[in-house]
């Protein structure tokens, strides 16, 4: 190997170690920088802890029954002539909604009538003829008892007739057409369900120790799954006089107004006794929360202290015990003081020591009774 060749050799490593040692002081002062990087703060809404007094209710769950329901049915035999209603309509008290055949009745009741004619004048001439002491008692009795067989009979075609005319025993919604015109009807069979749904009762239970605090005029907010952002307003009407010897449940039934029929017989419901009671409870916004299978906690804003050598507001992380939800609003059962700030939005998105700072211009308005349609 030549002398120059190792000269080259030489300046080769030089000029590598050179370029090695720049591209480690490089990296050595990013991790510098990196180690001393203070990310910027977060822009955060918040809220504080507050304190409010909570109307007391007593839940249960129950169904829905109509005031007046029936499925109208057939009291005698016979072939459907003629359906006078649509499924579905109201109708009211007395409206006809079928007529059978009346043919075999309609022809017997000129005979009758007839008979009831005759019977009649029998008992006239009987009667006069008793004053006269022409004929015996016997013989009275007997016209007598003519006479008022022809009257049955005259009543017996004319109920058999009602009975095939078949009426709305009360006001109420129809439900679907369970005959057919010229279809032979037996006695008992079914026409058409008709109910009173306006208004309309919540049966439901609650335990028996709860017996004290009820009474008939209590009101009770209901909801169900078929308008599960609305709150049906009623009362307690009926508070059954014995306990359920199998449950120790004590029954109780609600009545509520339905004047749009959007409740029916037969739903499901949840239902909430309010009591006069109130009680004092801790609440946040239910945005507040940050959910997690091990535990809820929430973000709470604090001051920087000394030992950081800075100023400004972190966050803190906390961990609470919930309570039930109302509205935009959960109560806190412990982990949290009344007059703590929270961060109320945006919470998934946190870490604990991080950096904030405060802007509520964009803060959601909270409510106890939020109203679904606004916004």
């Amino acid at each position: 190997m030549t002398k120059k060749t190792i000269l080259i050799l030489i300046g080769l490593v030089v000029l590598v170690g050179l370029i090695a040692g720049i591209k480690v002081l490089q990296i050595r002062k990013m991790i510098d920088q990196a180690g001393q990087f203070v990310p910027p703060a977060e822009t955060v809404t918040t809220g504080r802890v507050t304190s409010e007094r909570w109307e007391t209710f007593l839940t249960a769950v129950g169904s829905l029954d109509a005031v007046q329901g029936l499925t109208v049915s057939a009291e005698m035999p016979g072939k459907v002539i003629r359906i006078d209603f649509e499924p579905g309509e109201f109708v009211r008290k007395g409206k006809l909604l079928l007529s059978q055949d009346l043919s075999s009745e309609q022809a017997m009741l000129p005979g009758a009538e007839a008979a009831l004619a005759l019977a009649k004048r029998n008992l006239e001439r009987a009667e006069q003829l008793l004053g006269d002491n022409v004929i015996s008692q016997l013989e009275y009795d007997q016209a007598l008892t003519v006479f008022r067989q022809a009257s049955a009979e005259i009543g017996d075609l004319h109920a058999t007739m009602a009975k095939k005319t078949i009426r709305a025993p009360f006001s109420g919604r129809l439900g679907i057409r369970l005959v057919n015109l010229g279809q032979m009807l037996q006695s008992g069979q079914a026409i058409v369900s008709l109910q009173a749904l306006d208004p309309i009762f919540a049966n439901f239970s609650l335990p028996q120790q709860h017996l004290a605090k009820l009474r008939p005029g209590l009101p009770v907010q209901l909801t169900t799954d078929s308008l599960p952002d609305k709150v049906l307003q009623g009362t307690i009407t009926t508070i059954n006089p014995e306990i359920d010897a199998a449950t120790r449940n004590i029954r109780l039934q609600a009545t509520l107004a339905n004047k749009e029929e959007v409740l029916r017989p037969g739903m499901f419901a949840s239902i909430a006794v309010v009591l006069p009671a109130t009680e004092t409870v801790l609440v946040i916004p239910a945005t507040a929360v940050l959910y997690a299978p091990y535990s809820d906690s929430v973000f709470v804003v604090k001051d920087r202290d000394e030992a950081t050598d800075g100023t400004g507001l972190i966050l803190e992380q906390q961990f609470v015990k919930l309570g039930e939800k109302r509205g935009d609003f959960i109560r806190v059962l412990s982990g949290l003081q009344e007059g703590d700030t929270v961060v109320t939005t945006g919470v998934f998105k946190l870490r604990a020591g991080q950096a904030v700072v405060v802007d509520n211009t964009l803060s959601p308005e909270f409510k106890l009774k939020p109203d679904p349609e606004e916004g």
